[in-house]
């Protein structure tokens, strides 16, 4: 798609993670003009909660508050040409997109979507395929060959970029679901579609993975989780989700909409572009390899932040591939103990359950004692001076056998009446045995990789 060079394209961020502030899509589309809406709902760990359910129920698999989340902008896309992109679909993107057609039909607009499905990033059916022709998928840190937990793995989904979506929304869609994209691929495929930036425009499409970049994580740009000046921000129940408004030569601005919430500025931009960051010279896509030294950015009024001078290259020849597998199974107690003597006593607590595990004969590969509110977070050599009033005992154990988890979740609740003194706050009874699903980060070859785009009304 060409376009004219004062031509501005606003992508608008609706979700930072599955779980994020449910009102915030219809904010985003009813606050002021935005020609795209992308919502983000994949965290490593996501994808096998999601394999999971499918597991249980071949129709789920993927992000149900994106429904939700469709019904509530629904008028904004049928009636004023609001475009949605979003990686709700999880390891089921085809359920995912008839769930919403079934609520645009509940909701009177047959016939209004156009839902772009993009698949072929699952790659669990093709493993074994995979490993035999040579595809180790190795740990990115160990160097171990996936085949060593091969028996044990949940879900395996190859990130893919930008292009299929592009396709999606060049074939007419005005929804495209997708599985494991990448979070950038959902800012950046509108801008490339839009503006008609060429695959090898190696600096433009840099500037649009750094859009998505910035904006991917929702209001952690515009003022949440922010610690630049934090007493500050104003009026966070109402904060605003950021926007970008994006121009053909790659430079953009970073804006929310008026009255809302929170704060745009340089420090809260420069602590989104440095999150989850590794090698700033190489942030590594599908698409483009973006160099963050390059970035420059500059006030450009209330609430608005410009961002330019971005560079990039090529593209590397692999795609990383996301793997979950069971890894054992733990499980957390906790007891809160008040003054006075707070600490000293879960502390005894501690020493108690300890004994009794070994009087069991119980081992475990981990067994970890934190003393939250005195040194949980960054560790004893930050212990103040003081008493503290009250101490929370949290002890959490991992096994590969989930009979020997099953009994130590039975010696917590006793040291209630058979420890030392005055726990308050007990009211979780038994701690829950759960499954430890581990990641394993791997690398495969673009060319084994093949995505699919079907368009569905």
């Amino acid at each position: 798609m060409s376009s004219t060079p004062d031509k501005i394209i606003r992508v608008a961020s609706g979700q930072g993670f599955w779980g994020d502030w449910l009102d915030a899509p219809r904010r985003q589309v009813e606050g002021g003009p935005v020609d795209y809406l992308m919502l983000d709902y994949l965290a490593e760990v996501t994808m096998s909660i999601l394999q999971k359910q499918k597991e249980r129920d071949p129709k789920m698999g993927y992000a149900r508050d994106f429904i939700g989340a469709m019904e509530s902008v629904l008028p904004a896309v049928t009636d004023r040409g609001v475009k949605v992109i979003a990686n709700a679909g999880g390891v089921n993107p085809v359920a995912c997109a008839h769930a919403v057609l079934d609520v645009a039909r509940e909701r009177g607009a047959a016939g209004k979507l156009k839902i772009g499905v993009v698949t072929g990033d699952d790659l669990l059916p093709r493993l074994d395929e995979l490993i035999a022709s040579g595809h180790a998928l190795t740990h990115m840190e160990t160097g171990q060959p996936l085949s060593t937990v091969r028996d044990r793995v949940l879900s395996a989904n190859a990130y893919i970029g930008s292009t299929p979506i592009v396709e999606a929304l060049a074939r007419g869609a005005n929804v495209v679901v997708t599985g494991r994209s990448t979070d950038t691929a959902l800012t950046m495929a509108p801008l490339r579609h839009e503006f008609g930036w060429g695959a090898d425009e190696w600096d433009k499409l840099a500037a649009g993975i750094i859009a998505g970049h910035i904006i991917e994580c929702g209001a952690q740009c515009s003022g949440g989780n922010c610690m630049y000046d934090w007493r500050n921000i104003p009026d966070l129940a109402n904060i605003g989700y950021p926007i970008v408004e994006a121009r053909a030569d790659g430079t953009f601005t970073v804006v929310k909409h008026p009255n809302t919430g929170g704060r745009i500025n340089v420090p809260s931009v420069s602590e989104q572009c440095v999150y989850e960051m590794g090698d700033p010279h190489s942030y590594i896509t599908p698409d483009v390899v973006a160099d963050f030294t390059t970035i420059h950015l500059a006030a450009d009024g209330e609430n608005r932040v410009r961002v330019f001078g971005i560079k990039g290259r090529p593209a590397t020849d692999k795609l990383k591939v996301s793997i979950a597998y069971r890894a054992g199974f733990k499980a957390v107690g906790t007891l809160v103990y008040s003054w006075p003597d707070a600490l000293e006593k879960a502390q005894l607590a501690d020493r108690v359950l300890r004994q009794r595990l070994d009087t069991m004969g119980l081992t475990f590969d981990s067994l970890l004692t934190e003393f939250v509110g005195v040194s949980s977070t960054h560790g004893p050599l930050a212990v103040s001076p003081g008493e503290a009033p009250e101490v929370q005992l949290r002890v959490g154990v991992r096994s590969p056998d989930r009979k020997t988890v099953e009994r130590f979740t039975r010696e917590i609740a006793p040291l209630v009446l058979n420890g030392p003194p005055s726990v308050t706050g007990f009211a979780g009874g038994r701690p829950k045995v759960e499954e430890i699903v581990a990641y394993w980060p791997a690398l495969v070859d673009k060319t084994v990789v093949q995505t699919r785009v079907e368009v569905l009304s």
